[in-house]
């Protein structure tokens, strides 16, 4: 489908591609790895088309399509969100509107022989043909489909899109391209922004998908979950493995002990060989045979190991400052968003030395509590910061807020004051960015050096309370176990927003999972924490999340009445899952009907035929109507389903 052929790629002196190829073929669902800076965002820019490269081609068939999932878009205002979504089916809605123009003028008509006519019948012909080969009779059902799998509800769809966080508007993005079905899927870094609900079905969407699949993604689960290929970016290479990420982890290990141990075959070869030149290259005698030898060593192809993840950015948090017992009190602090009430009464003390995270689905005010701390946001109720305390942030866009136009030193320099700016240099070192790397602008740099530059920029000033919200975004999987563990040596109170499982596992001694408006403290990390929510991952918890802990004031009246309620309940959950069923398969069958008459209408003699018929049209039209009013019936049915198991999960 795509041939990636001798790509090469330069910025400045610097080599970040060297005559890279490979094939992208139908069903594959490719992994693409590397270290950040590595250019895998880079590299989907030039399949894409929005970039070019120095050297070399990309060659794919004329009729193919293509999606790509940026790591960063420019949304545009003035849509709701099904507005937005329906964009994805242009082609579609430009059909509708010419079948129904063409269906107007030939109900107006009945000069049947005439030549003009019998063009309009063939274009509608061509047209229905189309309609149907697109699924035009499905669009809405498959709509609803992938915004509800991607979080949205029901209610979401007629609200403005400016309405929603920039996190929200790329799963936005992510439903579009979704839903135009190309040939081809370019996702780059799909998961920063969703759940793990959402990542899950995500998950099973892509694994039915037909077409091929390359994706930059650091969450190890979703690439084994996803990918059948790994492509690995090294040393200006792309190495191919026929695998998903964690066998290619067993192979690329593999293939470097072969590699070492060639060199070291080689290396000895070499070294024997110049013996022998030095031996013999003086002696008359011998001279010829020391000049074939030298020759040989010319044309040698020397092995070169490929050194996986050497280079890593090595840092630890400054000693945080002494500060009271206390470090924070949030008390009775609520949070609304106009009619959308986010946090009610929220209570929190956090002592000195203490690490805490954040967990639950997206929208339940994690970050809307980080920002209230940090006073960035109005709210309703008190914060208070203990004595001394000062407060460090990482927003979980940090990376994005940089300045585009300044170098990395410029940056940093600026943010430092004159105690931590001779230290600049050398952090930035710490950083990977030694030398002319420093003088890179920061909009040349990838997702991940961005973060980096942001995580610098963290540690210019100690700080007692630090903040991070969801850090290891677009961070390659070495990195994130480096800050994981300057978390862990750090001496100051931390609090932690992730969805990160293997990121959070052994980083707090508490957990507070967000839901309904409030928080719930559960003493531990968040392998505890999931054990005490009895469930055997984190993808469980947010997936499943269906059954509450018992309260120790419960009565045996009120359990009565649970019990009551819950069995009415299940009897609704029931009866409107069923009604679903039902909606769903008359939809599939009248969806089916239309296509056999497209398909009958497509000929000229059968068009003929059936449109002489008394009322053909009107009943077809009614037909087209019907299956509306089933998909809307469907909607409702299944909103209300929702509804009710979201009832008996709170029971």
């Amino acid at each position: 489908m795509i041939s990636v052929n001798k790509i090469s790629v330069y910025f400045g002196g610097q080599e970040l591609f060297d005559k890279v190829s490979f094939m992208v073929n139908k069903g594959d669902r490719i992994g693409l790895v590397g270290k950040n800076g590595a250019g895998k965002s880079t590299l989907l820019r030039i399949i894409s088309g929005e970039q070019s490269s120095n050297e070399g081609t990309i060659s794919s068939p004329n009729d193919s399509t293509l999606g790509y999932l940026r790591q960063d878009l420019d949304f545009k205002e003035g849509r709701t969100v099904q507005q937005e979504a329906e964009l994805a089916f242009a082609e579609i809605k430009d059909l509708e509107e010419k079948i129904n123009s063409i269906n107007l003028e030939i109900s107006e008509r009945t000069d049947y022989d005439n030549e003009g006519y019998m063009q309009l019948i063939t274009d509608l012909n061509e047209l229905n043909e189309r309609y149907v080969l697109l699924g035009g009779y499905a669009i809405k059902s498959e709509m609803s489909h992938v915004l509800l799998g991607l979080g949205f509800k029901l209610d979401d769809f007629s609200r403005q899109t400016n309405e929603f966080s920039g996190g929200w508007r790329m799963r936005l993005e992510l439903a579009k391209i979704l839903l135009g079905k190309p040939d081809v899927l370019l996702l780059d870094e799909p998961t920063n922004y969703l759940d793990i609900e959402s990542i899950v079905w995500l998950e099973s969407w892509l694994k039915n998908y037909s077409g091929a699949v390359i994706l930059v993604s650091h969450d190890r689960a979703f690439l084994d979950a996803v990918t059948n290929r790994t492509i690995d970016l090294i040393l200006g290479k792309a190495n191919d493995y026929k695998a998903s990420y964690s066998k290619y982890v067993e192979l690329r290990k593999d293939r470097q002990e072969k590699q070492i141990q060639s060199k070291k075959n080689q290396d000895k070869e070499v070294k024997q060989t110049k013996m022998l030149i030095d031996k013999f290259r003086y002696k008359k005698s011998k001279a010829a045979f020391a000049q074939s030898l030298i020759k040989k060593l010319d044309k040698m192809e020397m092995i070169e190991v490929e050194h996986y993840e050497t280079a890593s950015m090595h840092f630890k948090f400054p000693p945080a400052p002494h500060s009271g017992k206390v470090t924070l009190k949030v008390n009775e602090v609520s949070k609304s968003y106009g009619d959308l009430e986010v946090l009610k009464g929220i209570d929190l003390l956090l002592e000195r030395g203490e690490k805490i995270a954040f967990v639950g689905k997206n929208g339940q005010g994690k970050t809307t509590l980080a920002k209230i701390i940090v006073d960035s946001i109005p709210f309703e109720g008190q914060v208070e910061y203990g004595h001394q305390v000062k407060v460090g942030y990482y927003a979980q866009n940090q990376s994005e807020l940089l300045d585009e136009n300044k170098t990395i030193l410029q940056l940093v320099e600026d943010a430092a004051d004159e105690h931590s700016r001779p230290k600049v240099r050398d952090m930035l070192g710490s950083f990977l960015f030694s030398g002319d790397a420093a003088q890179k602008k920061i909009k040349v740099l990838s997702g991940g050096e961005r973060a980096r530059v942001a995580l610098c920029k963290l540690l210019l000033e100690p700080v007692n309370l630090l903040i991070m919200d969801e850090p290891t975004n677009h961070l390659d999987m070495v990195s994130k176990d480096i800050l994981k563990n300057a978390l862990n040596n750090y001496d100051g109170t931390l609090i932690i927003v992730s969805h990160d499982r293997d990121f959070l596992q052994g980083l707090s001694e508490k957990v507070y999972e967000f839901k309904d408006q409030g928080i719930k403290e559960y003493l531990g990390d968040i392998n505890e924490f999931l054990n005490a929510k009895k469930v055997l991952d984190f993808k469980q918890f947010e997936l499943e999340n269906k059954q509450k802990a018992t309260s120790p004031k419960s009565k045996d009246s009120l359990n009565k009445i649970s019990y009551q309620e819950r069995k009415e309940l299940d009897k609704g959950i029931k009866k409107t899952s069923n009604k679903v069923g039902d909606l769903e398969r008359s939809v599939e069958a009248l969806e089916t009907e239309l296509k056999s008459l497209d398909a009958k209408l497509s000929y000229p003699d059968q068009y003929k035929e059936l449109s002489s018929q008394t009322g053909f049209f009107e009943s077809y039209q009614e037909k087209q109507q019907q299956l509306a009013q089933y998909i809307s019936d469907w909607e409702q049915s299944l909103e209300r389903l929702e509804e009710l198991k979201r009832k008996r999960d709170n029971l």
